[in-house]
């Protein structure tokens, strides 16, 4: 008699990934770095200030608020910049969507990037509910551990891991991070966060398909708000008793692996503890794309000299890393601000005519310049395998771009070569005060005045930050009903 197909029915261990999460996120001992800490008060601010920024976009505010009319919450979880209150995973879509919105929030670049930012979600819309009903009194300082930590499992699972080259979108490790961090905040047992962290490897991951031409789309504006929503859910119900599955990850035939990571081991280099906050990467100066960033600032450069001689350009060479050429190399026509910040040519057009680079200029009134796409047409675009490899060395973690612009009378300009954006931790002393200066400009235009002010007070200053109670950050940063 065969006995093929005879499965054992023995509960095995967790997986060691999801054991190695839990145990972090619950370590009672965990004490960040100084530098991590003040790098997420940054963090903080600068994911915030993009947040309320995407409020003066329709197409942002249009999704957010309950899902049907009238679903509020008294001493719900309230939503920066509006007079929303909600459950608390609703607020954490609805948080995490505004973040995300304009590709404006920090990023991290590895075998797989990402934004941990987008985990704030999740983070601010649980602290908010649970201070406002007397569950946990949380504290700024509790938000940001929290974020260290979220930051930490979606960036280190990141380091060596590519999902993206089998057709998995990042926001899965937010999901995942989400999950781990909101276990920690809902004091869940060890037990309970296994079950939370497995039950979000087990969702799998969103496709990239509305990342790439031709179906890029403004899903992925809203796309981590899904995620980090969707992991404070799971933390919840595990919360509430519901059952894990040990081997989510390496179950042979039904397991993450095997499904849908080409049957490929997970590899996980380093412990956690607080490197991806350190070196997380703040998109400071532009909403772009994060391996374009300093292929605008070369063009920005360049403005000067080729604002009066657009007629004259026979063509513009720009040089990349491979990521940058595999993902936002693009041609051809672009149908929305979302196709629009990830196409390196259009980022590098708008700043050689008009010597900028806002959220505004992917909206359809910009991309309506004949001249913009008159310029791309003349632009060739290849790896630079200096850049590459720059860019893979942990060492350097530099994301380079070059410009060049020839005109047809054969005179050229320099080749302007910027490897690290403003926003990389080898420029931090020269990126946060515009990253200060950037929070001021968003937060004035989201709130009020004097809340504005009482705001840009307490952030001011790590201790004052540290020890304000999140249900008055959170009253600041709300507008009047």
């Amino acid at each position: 008699m065969s006995e093929t197909g005879i499965q054992s029915g023995a509960r095995p261990e967790f997986d060691r990934v999801i054991q190695d999460i839990a145990d972090y996120v619950l370590n009672p001992s965990f004490c960040p770095s100084a530098e991590a800490m003040q790098t997420a008060r940054y963090c903080w601010m600068d994911t915030v200030g993009c947040g309320l920024y995407a409020l003066s976009f329709p197409a942002c505010t249009k999704l957010l608020g309950p899902i049907v009319p009238g679903a509020e919450l008294p001493n719900g979880s309230r939503v920066p910049g509006t007079s929303f209150q909600l459950d608390p995973v609703r607020a954490a879509w609805n948080i995490g969507a505004m973040i995300r919105w304009l590709d404006y929030n920090d990023t991290w670049l590895a075998a797989e990037w990402g934004h941990p930012s987008d985990n704030l979600g999740a983070i601010m819309a649980l602290a908010d509910y649970q201070s406002r009903n007397g569950i946990m009194a949380h504290t700024m300082k509790d938000v940001i551990i929290a974020m260290i930590m979220a930051h930490e499992i979606q960036g280190v699972i990141a380091l060596e891991n590519a999902f993206n080259r089998v057709g998995l979108d990042h926001v899965m490790l937010v999901r995942i991070a989400s999950a781990a961090v909101a276990a920690r905040m809902l004091a869940c047992n060890r037990a309970e966060t296994l079950n939370a962290i497995s039950h979000a490897w087990i969702d799998g991951s969103s496709l990239r398909t509305y990342r790439h031409a031709p179906n890029t789309g403004s899903r992925k504006s809203w796309a981590a708000g899904d995620a980090t929503s969707r992991g404070l859910f799971l933390a919840m119900i595990a919360h509430r008793g519901e059952m894990g599955y040990p081997t989510a990850i390496t179950a042979v035939d039904w397991g993450f692996q095997d499904v849908l990571f080409s049957s490929k081991e997970l590899s996980i280099t380093q412990d956690f503890g607080n490197y991806v906050m350190e070196n997380i990467l703040f998109k400071i100066s532009f909403p772009a794309e994060f391996h374009a960033q300093t292929a605008v600032e070369a063009a920005l450069q360049l403005h000067a000299e080729v604002k009066d001689r657009l007629d004259q350009i026979e063509r513009v060479v720009i040089e990349t890393q491979e990521s940058g050429d595999r993902i936002i190399n693009k041609t051809g026509p672009l149908h929305n601000p979302a196709d629009r910040d990830h196409c390196l040519q259009y980022m590098v057009a708008v700043p050689l005519i008009y010597g900028r680079l806002t959220a505004e200029d992917y909206e359809d009134d910009v991309a309506a310049d004949p001249r913009v796409d008159a310029l791309r047409q003349k632009m060739t675009c290849r790896e630079n395998v200096e850049f590459t490899r720059n860019y893979l060395e942990p060492d350097k973690r530099a994301i380079g771009n070059a410009v060049q612009v020839f005109f047809k009378d054969g005179s050229r300009t320099e080749r302007i070569v910027v490897e690290y954006p403003v926003g990389h931790r080898r420029r931090r002393d020269e990126g946060i005060p515009l990253l200060r200066a950037k929070f001021e400009r968003y937060l004035r235009a989201g709130v009020a005045g004097e809340q504005a002010d009482a705001i840009l007070e307490i952030c001011a200053d790590q201790q004052t930050f540290e020890s304000t109670s999140v249900d008055r950050m959170s009253s600041l940063l709300a507008a009047a009903p």
